[in-house]
């Protein structure tokens, strides 16, 4: 899918900034947690080269 000529300068304006990139993935992350939680279902982590269920009473979300 091509990207249109509009849209091409505010995209490598956004990848320009790492900062910019990582609050945005930080705040995606978010919603979702708090949705898990809201809907009372579990998330999976990574944890010690295993996968680790946490159960949506033990989300921790800022």
């Amino acid at each position: 899918m091509a990207v249109k000529e509009e849209h091409r300068d505010k995209i490598t304006e956004a990848f320009a900034d790492p900062d910019r990139i990582t609050e945005a993935l930080a705040r995606g992350v978010r919603d979702a947690l708090l949705k898990h939680k809201k809907a009372g279902n579990p998330v999976v982590v990574w944890k010690e080269g295993k996968e680790v269920w946490i159960g949506p009473e033990d989300i921790s979300v800022d």
